[in-house]
């Protein structure tokens, strides 16, 4: 069965343009059309949707509010965020959205938002038993993906989501933290960019990121993975030479050496 999805926007242009985008999508349907978060909720409560997509700037309560209503609920559907205001990415992903659109997108764009909602680790099955019906939460199989940490960063007016293996290091900077990528292929959206600023401070990225990055220093967190040398440094401290382009050179202050030899093996 196609996901069930619903529409939520107060701009009539604005439904109607992804209502259009998403016929020509063979695993999604749009079932219902919201012009307030309190309508949608009420929506919610009465039809089993698998996908939402969400504005965030509504009379009355606004779609942030709504996705955190809606995590609460046992049987939440993905949630996409769609607008034109793109400072609210990193609060937006914070609350478990799948993905976070930019007015105006095109059909390739929304395509990858929907494979990523449908793809989620709690995504609710769209099979349906023997009887014909859909399957329950406690019947669905679960999905072998591998969930994936990723951050979310600025580029321009879009919001791009940056996985940990890209990663090299981390380096705080005034209540934020820039990311230092490895080298990319041709072709990916990130190809070139080897400096990134997060909104995310480097106590929010150590709370994100899962155990292959270590703290080595107060202004760095590092891929233990992407670490290639080990310079031992007169009065006990480490320098690592990570794999990024530059071949970045990381300190590892005296009270973190013993962790990141054990992290290492070294």
């Amino acid at each position: 069965m196609p996901a069930r999805a619903l529409i939520v926007d107060d701009e009539s242009p604005a439904r109607e343009e992804l209502r259009h985008l998403l016929t020509s999508f063979d695993d999604v349907v749009v079932v219902g059309e919201a012009t307030t978060a309190e309508e949608a909720e009420v929506l919610i409560g009465s039809v089993a949707y698998d996908l939402v997509f969400l504005d965030i700037r509504m009379p009355g309560m606004g779609g942030v509010a709504l996705a955190q209503r809606l995590g609460q609920r046992a049987d939440a559907p993905a949630v996409v965020f769609t607008t034109a205001f793109a400072e609210h990415a990193v609060e937006a992903f914070e609350l478990g959205a799948t993905d976070y659109l930019v007015k105006p997108f095109d059909a390739e764009r929304l395509r990858r938002a929907v494979d990523r909602a449908l793809t989620r680790e709690d995504a609710p099955s769209r099979g349906a038993g023997d009887d014909g019906e859909t399957r329950s939460a406690a019947e669905r199989e679960p999905t072998q993906r591998e969930a994936t940490v990723r951050i979310p960063v600025h580029r321009g007016d879009r919001i791009i989501l940056v996985e940990e293996s890209r990663i090299a290091f981390a380096e705080a900077a005034r209540g934020y933290a820039y990311l230092t990528l490895v080298a990319l292929p041709a072709g990916h959206t990130l190809a070139g960019a080897d400096r990134l600023l997060t909104s995310y401070t480097l106590v929010d990225l150590a709370e994100r990121l899962s155990e292959i990055f270590v703290r080595t220093h107060r202004s760095f967190l590092v891929n233990i993975r992407l670490v290639r040398e080990v310079v031992p440094q007169v009065g006990g401290g480490l320098t690592l030479v990570m794999g990024d382009r530059q071949r970045s050179q990381i300190p590892v202050s005296r009270r973190q050496v013993a962790e990141v030899r054990q992290r290492l093996g070294v």
